[in-house]
């Protein structure tokens, strides 16, 4: 029974497979091609979803060793990847039910996107999200749950934007898309931390080695994966990043809220159970960022006037349970906790009277005292604190990398420019010609004053005059003016540059990983 676990993402990756290669050859371009596309998307998920049934029933008899080995990927050195799946536990349940979860979003989209020009590439994208997510479950190693998120991810991003051709839901999957970003690369550090001290990238012998890991060790991995987790399950400092979601259509908020996605981050720290709770400081950070997830949902759903949004902030609050749950120990409790709430998300997505019921249930008067109402209305600032925190000195540390590969690197390469010049850059970068010293005799009086102090105010500034024109203006040519400017624009530059708090963050963060 353990081989069936190949079935269950083999069945959307043939569809999505098939959809493109109609696409690439002109066969899926019209309306009459959607009945074919939208017949193999939803039968190919619910093949899928049969398969994923037979093997949690074939776990619950007893009847699967666990994992199920289809040969070796990449052998390099210490490095070997095998093709391996689970077929028993976490991985199994949460395989047959969001495989069911896909199929039903895979129907419903049918009516709601029917002879929309992007019908074809929404199923094709739809099909290849259904095989990552799958992959990303019941994956036994660690870089084939990563390729997963990763191809899940790029692929809801563009669900989420350039296929409905909306500026603004663009940019906001753009915003969602980066979190997702920096939760990867926070998994590739955590796995990179596991190989190099323990040299397997397997799950199942991570957490059979899990005794084996150090305090310092465990604490190091599961701050890595508490990271990836909170950008992927949208945890503070992360969490409008799911309320951002909210601008794109119905379908692709189904499939962000209920195909896995979004509950990818608590699936992960379950996953890792055994490494977590070897480290209680990992342990009370989960459940602290939950906490604090719960409170600033309740707080901002309460002035929430929409139903999209009402649901964003509940589905966030349910998630900081879900991190609290973990925090505390209660790791079966929280993957429960995760397949009921995805299941009951699913249903209020695909039944609008349930999102309707949202908005015209009458709403009881707010008891926030008028501060607490005030933060929650401007989510506590949480947009301009990424900003200030985040997106600013990456922008900036950006700006000066890029001036330092065009000033500094294509310089002593000697690499042209490309871009041509315009008339303002020319009239920036030109050194204004230094004008002709008049000849004539220049008054001594250049300021006037009354009394001592104003006498010898006169005096001094006369002075310094007739210094500055006879022993500097005077003795200095074009040469030595333009290397003075360049030294002087040098010299400004860099103390701009080290003045940047950027850098002492930069600092502060390479330290913490070499310290781990």
């Amino acid at each position: 029974m353990d081989a069936l676990v190949i079935l269950i993402p083999l069945f959307p990756l043939a569809a999505a497979l098939i959809i493109a290669s109609g696409m690439m050859l002109g066969l899926l371009r019209d309306n009459a091609q959607e009945v074919f596309t939208a017949e193999l998307t939803t039968y190919s998920l619910m093949l899928s979803s049969l398969m994923a049934g037979c093997l949690f029933i074939a776990d619950l008899a007893g009847k699967n060793q666990g994992t199920f080995s289809t040969g070796e990927w990449l052998n390099s050195d210490t490095l070997a990847i095998h093709f391996n799946f689970i077929s028993s536990g976490l991985s199994v349940r949460l395989a047959a039910l969001f495989s069911l979860l896909l199929s039903f979003i895979s129907h419903f989209s049918i009516r709601y996107l029917l002879h929309n020009r992007h019908f074809h590439l929404y199923f094709f994208i739809l099909s290849l999200c259904s095989f990552a997510a799958l992959i990303g479950m019941l994956s036994g190693n660690a870089l084939g749950t990563l390729i997963g998120l990763e191809i899940a991810g790029v692929g809801n991003y563009f669900v989420l934007s350039y296929v409905f051709q909306r500026p603004t839901t663009s940019l906001n999957a753009l915003h969602a898309f980066i979190a997702d970003r920096l939760g990867h690369a926070a998994f590739i550090v955590g796995i990179s931390l596991i190989f190099v001290w323990h040299n397997t990238l397997n799950w199942a012998d991570i957490n059979a080695l899990a005794n084996e890991f150090t305090v310092g060790e465990a604490t190091g991995i599961s701050l890595c994966f508490t990271l990836t987790a909170c950008a992927k399950s949208a945890q503070l400092p992360f969490t409008l990043s799911a309320l951002r979601t909210m601008d794109a259509p119905l379908p692709a908020n189904t499939l962000f809220f209920s195909g896995f996605m979004l509950h990818s981050g608590v699936f992960l720290v379950c996953l890792l159970q055994p490494i977590f709770s070897r480290s209680p400081f990992a342990m009370a950070i989960l459940a602290i960022l939950g906490m604090c997830t719960t409170v600033f949902s309740y707080l901002t759903g309460q002035t929430q006037t929409n139903a999209k949004s009402i649901l964003a902030f509940s589905a966030t609050g349910q998630l900081g349970l879900m991190f609290i749950e973990c925090g505390l120990g209660f790791f079966e409790v929280a993957s429960w906790h995760l397949m009921a709430h995805a299941l009951v998300l699913c249903i209020i997505l695909l039944t609008p009277q349930h999102l309707q019921s949202l908005v015209s249930a009458p709403k009881r008067p707010t008891t926030l005292p008028f501060g607490l109402y005030t933060a929650a209305l401007h989510y506590c600032w949480l947009n301009q604190i990424i900003d200030w925190a985040f997106i600013k000195p990456i922008r900036g540390l950006a700006v000066d990398l890029s001036y330092f590969d065009d000033h500094i690197i294509d310089r002593m390469m000697g690499v042209p420019k490309l871009s041509f010049p315009t008339l303002s850059s020319l009239a920036h970068n030109e050194i204004p010609p230094l004008t002709t010293v008049n000849t004539a005799k220049p008054s001594h009086i250049l300021i006037t004053g009354s009394g001592v102090a104003g006498q010898l105010t006169e005096l001094a500034a006369t002075s310094v005059h007739w210094f500055e024109k006879r022993f500097v203006a005077d003795s200095l040519n074009r040469q030595a003016v333009r290397l003075s400017r360049q030294l002087g624009h040098t010299a400004n530059r860099c103390e701009q540059i080290i003045l940047r708090p950027r850098y002492l963050i930069l600092f502060v963060c390479i330290t913490f990983l070499v310290a781990f």
